[in-house]
């Protein structure tokens, strides 16, 4: 049994760990309700921009999407992987790391795959086994659609100049505090939509349908990867705020643990020292 003083200094070790972990999970709950209703806020808005873009485009020809929806044969992927540039969040950054090398090794085994990286995390693990066109770490610390726009246009731009024939995103799509999704979503080309039976067409368009679809589809994937790494920053709140959590519960089973080995070390230690005195007076009567 290890002696009172490596059991007290463990107590004391644990404590500490208790506070930062504590303290952590209180700052992550504040980041996630401030995340957590911007994205919440955002999606209905960029559902309904999707919807709006597929019913226009169902009613026009392939072409009218211009080079965005141009549908290419696939020997070029590029995979944007949205992680975290920090760890302490569970599994949130594994689990897009094998999500991620599953899409690569099953959906385009043979395939020339580059990585377009967001976040630290992912880059630090995949960039050692794949080619990493860019890693963006700088997004999180000033998440603005304006930010993202950048990203977006520069994406868009390798479309157009056919350095790839595919692009998809891979994060962590929020569902609540303790549950991620890691998802595959299909950034370009524009994905073709069959609506079933007529569409509408009680509408007077100004300018043309064309036009309009022009305009809508670089915001529509403005939007789209806006939101998809929105998605990821409040799963990464939450997937940290319950891993913290759980640190500090067992934390907290471990020091009670140690507390009761302490007390009966102590115990143990004391009735030793009793005995001894006693067992010293009775040689001194005899």
């Amino acid at each position: 049994m290890a002696n009172l003083k490596e059991i007290r200094n463990r107590i004391t070790s644990i404590g500490s760990t208790m506070k930062i972990t504590s303290a952590m999970k209180m700052v992550s709950a504040a980041k996630l309700k401030k995340a957590q209703d911007a994205i919440t806020a955002m999606r209905p808005y960029a559902n309904k921009l999707t919807e709006l873009l597929q019913n226009l485009s169902a009613t026009l020809d392939a072409e009218a999407g211009g080079v965005y929806a141009e549908q290419r044969e696939v020997s070029k992927v590029l995979l944007v992987v949205v992680s975290s540039n920090r760890g302490l969040c569970g599994g949130f950054n594994s689990s897009i790391v094998k999500k991620t090398e599953q899409v690569i090794k099953e959906k385009y085994q043979g395939k020339e795959v580059t990585l377009y990286t967001i976040g630290k995390k992912a880059n630090d693990i995949l960039s050692k086994r794949y080619k990493v066109v860019e890693n963006n770490t700088h997004i999180f610390d000033d998440l603005t659609f304006n930010n993202v726009t950048v990203i977006a246009e520069q994406l868009m731009q390798m479309y157009a100049d056919n350095k790839f024939d595919k692009i998809e995103v891979v994060y962590n799509v929020f569902k609540n505090a303790a549950t991620q999704i890691a998802t595959l979503e299909q950034f370009l080309p524009i994905e073709p939509v069959e609506i079933e039976g007529n569409t509408t067409s009680d509408y007077i368009f100004e300018p043309s349908k064309e036009e309009i679809v022009e305009t809508l589809i670089p915001k529509s994937l403005k939007t789209q990867l806006y939101k998809a790494i929105r998605d990821s920053y409040a799963a990464e709140h939450g997937a940290r705020m319950t891993a913290m959590h759980k640190a500090t519960d067992n934390a907290k089973d471990l020091r009670d643990d140690l507390l009761l080995t302490y007390n009966k070390a102590r115990q143990a230690a004391i009735t030793g020292e009793i005995l001894e005195i006693v067992g010293g007076a009775e040689a001194l009567n005899n």
